[in-house]
């Protein structure tokens, strides 16, 4: 085995078999894992940086999202913590696009695609075994290093999500069609392995998963340069899919077992309150089409703007990326952003001359499939499919083997050791930076008390933003008064912040905001919010309560800042 060959089945594993992870983020730590890995390959599968040039319009794109990041960050009210996080992860993408860019024009390209796929084929093969587990033996994973689903019949993965181990088997799946058209593989364990990957995203109920099979069965029919036995099958995806289906849902009956297939196709909304946070992003778009809400900005402009009839559930995220882009850049960055992605995806697609064609084009699909998924979730906004991303991406707008190229120099040579070095300090930096909030949920012995471990998780650089939740919820007395809402609000208001920060305004004599906030808690439903809103059931209290006042006429943007 080469060296890019394990750097490249390290880089696509590890991320996904960690299932431990102190709060509060149930992903931090495959987020920091993967930058180290994915750091560590691009080191190993890189050419002359001169030659990632034809890479330009996806390098240029991610430019114009760290300019939002930028606008929304000083002119606006970002907080530092999220900014940096957001900048860091967009230099790393933009990194590994270079490095996959110029990994194309080596005479090695060939075996550093073959390299990157068998990383892809081992951690399908690994995360395979690992749904098998959480459907048919649920009872096993202890939750520690196999995690439990917290879906009934449904796989979820080491990353506990059923979308996200969905497209990474779908990632393997296109590994080994290309391993297959490159003569890598032969063709009887290929399509053996590749069914069993089909069947795996079965396992996950992900409808997400299903468009991404129909996806490899058009991809077959249209794309004449790859090998005969290699289109049929891909047009045999979703034969092998409903073949499958089939199988499960006899089993969930004649064993008694549970097939979460089988529950989603009783669910009434079929986009999973999808339809609704979309009319509501156009409605964000159609209000502040020039400039946006500002990059990270969308949960609270959502949040804070009237929907009735609203989703209920807390969205972060329009779940289409290009109406994510348009509502938080705004159209004309946003757009800009949008038609670079857009271009970047076409000239990957177009065939390579010659011999080339056909794995150039499985380097695009893995493109064009992670591009599916994020028009229905947000699959880029997590290390662990952004980087590998970047890298296939780049490898695919590449200059081909064979043209004129300079070869690496020697000081590109000695910098890619230390460029590793530097990756992995920044990683073991992040998880040490974050151990400064996980103080704060989860008290080691002999820990601090509770306000010391609160002030110094507000001091992280990078996650300042959940000591400030924790000062703002904990109901703790802050000397800052409302600065704890300043930082907080602005990554994910949940029922429990809202109507911390209600009160805390209340408290203040801002009235009209306190009013405000308690009518946008209201639309997401007064039952979740405990006791707040019982006041307003009483007759005789409700005309005194300032929490049953009719809310004033104001705009988010009068509660950016306090």
């Amino acid at each position: 085995m080469s060296v890019q060959h394990l750097a490249a089945a390290l880089a696509a594993t590890l991320p996904s078999l960690l299932a431990y992870n102190p709060p509060p983020s149930p992903t931090l730590l495959n987020q920091a894992l993967a930058l180290a890995v994915w750091g560590l390959f691009a080191a190993v599968a890189a050419g002359a940086w001169r030659s990632a040039r034809p890479a330009w319009p996806l390098g240029l794109a991610l430019g114009g999202v760290a300019l939002g990041v930028v606008g929304s960050w000083g002119p606006g009210a970002l907080p530092s913590s999220l900014a940096l996080s957001a900048l860091g992860l967009l230099l790393a993408a933009a990194v590994m696009v270079a490095a996959g860019a110029s990994a194309r024009s080596t005479a090695s390209a060939q075996a550093l695609f073959a390299a990157f796929c068998w990383g892809w084929v081992v951690a399908g093969g690994v995360n395979l075994a690992i749904a098998a587990v959480q459907v048919f033996a649920p009872a096993w994973p202890d939750g520690t290093w196999l995690a439990r689903s917290g879906l009934p019949g449904r796989a979820v993965g080491n990353l506990r999500q059923p979308n996200h181990l969905s497209s990474l088997l779908m990632w393997s799946a296109l590994a080994v069609v290309a391993l297959h058209q490159m003569g890598h593989w032969r063709p009887r364990p290929a399509a053996a392995m590749f069914a069993a990957l089909v069947a795996g995203v079965v396992l996950t109920a992900s409808r997400t998963g299903l468009v991404s099979v129909l996806l490899l069965a058009g991809w077959g029919l249209v794309d004449r340069s790859l090998a005969r036995d290699v289109r049929r099958l891909l047009v045999a995806a979703p034969l092998l899919y409903g073949l499958a289906w089939g199988a499960m849902w006899a089993w969930a009956h004649a064993e008694g077992g549970t097939f979460g297939g089988e529950a989603r196709l009783r669910e009434t909304d079929i986009s999973s309150s999808r339809f609704g946070i979309w009319a509501n992003a156009l409605t964000l778009i159609a209000r502040q089409p020039w400039t946006g809400v500002g990059f990270g900005e969308f949960n609270l402009a959502w949040s804070m703007t009237p929907f009735p009839g609203r989703p209920t559930a807390f969205f972060d995220h329009a779940h289409n990326l290009p109406l994510h882009l348009l509502a938080e850049l705004g159209l004309p960055l946003g757009g800009a952003v949008c038609v670079l992605l857009g271009w970047s995806l076409w000239r990957a697609l177009r065939a390579a001359p010659g011999q080339q064609a056909p794995w150039q084009r499985c380097a695009a699909m893995f493109a064009l499939m992670i591009g599916v998924h994020s028009l229905l979730e947000y699959p880029l906004w997590y290390a662990y499919f952004l980087l590998p991303l970047a890298w296939v991406w780049g490898f695919a707008l590449g200059r081909p083997v064979g043209a004129a190229e300079p070869a690496p120099t020697a000081v590109t040579a000695r910098l890619r050791p230390g460029l590793a070095a530097v990756v992995v300090l920044a990683a073991l930096a992040v998880v040490a930076d974050y151990q400064r909030v996980v103080r704060i949920f989860e008290a080691p012995a002999g820990a601090a008390p509770l306000a010391q471990r609160i002030a110094d998780g507000r001091a992280s650089l990078l996650f300042a933003h959940h000591g400030d939740y924790a000062a703002a919820t904990t109901g703790l007395p802050q000397p800052d008064g409302l600065g704890a809402f300043d930082d907080a609000r602005h990554y994910l208001l949940d029922t429990r912040l809202m109507r911390a920060w209600a009160e805390a305004l209340a408290r203040e004599g801002r009235l009209d905001e306190a009013r405000w906030v308690a009518a946008r808690l209201h639309e997401f439903g007064p039952a979740r919010a405990g006791d707040f809103f019982a006041p307003c059931a009483d007759p005789a209290s409700a005309p005194g309560a300032w929490v049953c006042g009719p809310p004033p006429a104001l705009n988010w943007r009068a509660l950016q800042r306090d």
